[in-house]
């Protein structure tokens, strides 16, 4: 898998679907999410024809500003858990990536304001369909003593999301598919952002 990953998806559809490519175009993972479910429900397939399941990850409450999302390999193992701190994500985004009973990475928006000039400009008639180019939010993983591990940042895209993935930091496959898992629940209840 070659960095940076390349993510791009439908903005106005009934059921998001996200295929995620590396710098050579070769497919990487393709993310699925549950329609009209009242707990979030994804899957995340090896390919777009979702020949083989990679991982799920199921909320562990229904429509909760601080809910916990649970990681899990295709056969139900647990592979970690991503919690999002409720309130003071209203503001700035802000998760945790747990291995067990402890966190071990943070992810956070890097400008909240993005946010509040996305929705400012959202409003104007006409204006807010192109608030795609102007606006794009950033968020940052990082270890728990700060060093960057990786970067989700949104591109510049029109009526669609694009975003690209950069690796700061060596990881062990289990590590980089935790945080890849990760990101990709963020960017689905995120999406909205810039």
């Amino acid at each position: 898998m070659e960095y940076p990953l390349n993510i791009s998806f439908k903005v106005f559809t009934f059921a998001t679907q996200i295929p995620v490519t590396d710098s050579a175009g070769s497919p990487v993972c393709y993310v699925r999410q549950a329609p009209l479910k009242l707990k979030e429900s994804v899957q995340i397939f090896s390919d777009q024809a979702q020949s083989r399941l990679v991982c799920k990850i199921d909320a562990d409450r229904v429509l909760d500003i601080s809910a916990n999302y649970a990681l899990a390999g295709p056969e139900g193992e647990k592979i970690g858990r991503l919690a999002r701190h409720g309130m003071a994500s209203l503001w700035r985004a802000h998760y945790e990536i747990f291995y067990g009973d402890a966190p071990v990475y943070q992810i956070r928006e890097e400008e909240p304001w993005v946010k509040v000039f996305d929705t400012l400009m959202n409003m104007i008639p006409l204006l807010g369909l192109f608030s795609g180019y102007v606006f794009h939010p950033a968020y940052t993983v990082k270890t728990s003593d700060g060093r960057l591990v990786m970067r989700l940042q949104k591109k510049a895209a029109f009526l669609e999301g694009r975003f690209e993935i950069t690796k700061h930091e060596d990881l062990s496959p289990a590590e980089e598919t935790r945080i890849l898992v990760s990101l990709m629940m963020l960017l689905l209840l995120e999406r909205t952002r810039g």
